[in-house]
């Protein structure tokens, strides 16, 4: 099948699939459970490694459990490294978690903060937790959250030649308007989980066929 649409630009070809995604994901958005910027933050935090469906499961109780910054700040790490265990890398979230929470307290009156330079002080947060909370807590655009699904796509679409995610957002930003920025990680993403999957994308049924260098060279 020819890629009729493989001579786009760039920027015409970024938002050409932005048009397509939207007509198939209209209700595209993170899978992720919260109601509170922390919870966000929490939330995207075991999201490392693990799928939102599981972190739903374990959060569910944990967000009933642990209701405030403080919470998280003086709790056990044991018994923290218990509550998450299903999501994997336990330990180290655990710690992440409680290290994070810890500097809430002391330097930001236990509030999730609004910026990207302070988000990236924290531990275990780095560019793309820091984008979804900012994102979806706050309304503060920054940059694009690049997951695995967001970096698998960007390379397949040829909308980035790096494997690196900083990079790759870097790439993103420069040919995104940056209304979209966010918009594109959830519709890479939606994508990604139903359709052009990692080991075996479904081209024949893909709404961007025509735009993508990688359809069809998949058995």
């Amino acid at each position: 099948m020819e890629h009729v649409e493989e001579t786009l630009d760039l920027r015409t070809r970024a938002l050409r699939i932005i048009q397509l995604l939207e007509k198939e994901y209209p209700d595209a958005k993170t899978a992720l459970n919260y109601t509170t910027p922390l919870e966000l933050l929490i939330a995207t935090i075991l999201s490392a490694q693990c799928t939102d469906e599981r972190v739903n499961i374990v959060t569910k109780s944990l967000f009933k459990k642990y209701t405030k910054t403080e919470d998280y700040a003086n709790a056990d790490t044991a018994e923290l490294e218990q509550d998450i265990k299903s999501t994997g890398f336990y330990r180290n979230k655990a710690k992440h978690i409680k290290n994070c929470c810890q500097l809430l307290v002391a330097k930001h009156n236990s509030e999730v903060p609004r910026t990207m330079a302070e988000l990236l002080e924290l531990p275990g947060v780095a560019r793309k937790t820091a984008n979804i909370v900012l994102t979806n807590a706050y309304g503060v655009i920054e940059g694009v959250a690049v997951d695995t699904h967001v970096r698998r796509l960007a390379q397949r679409l040829g909308l980035a030649k790096t494997d690196d995610p900083d990079k790759i957002e870097a790439d993103l930003m420069r040919i995104v308007p940056r209304d979209k920025w966010m918009r594109i990680t959830d519709l890479l993403i939606f994508h990604g989980r139903r359709v052009c999957a990692a080991k075996k994308p479904h081209c024949a049924a893909c709404v961007l066929n025509t735009l993508c260098p990688s359809a069809f060279t998949f058995t």
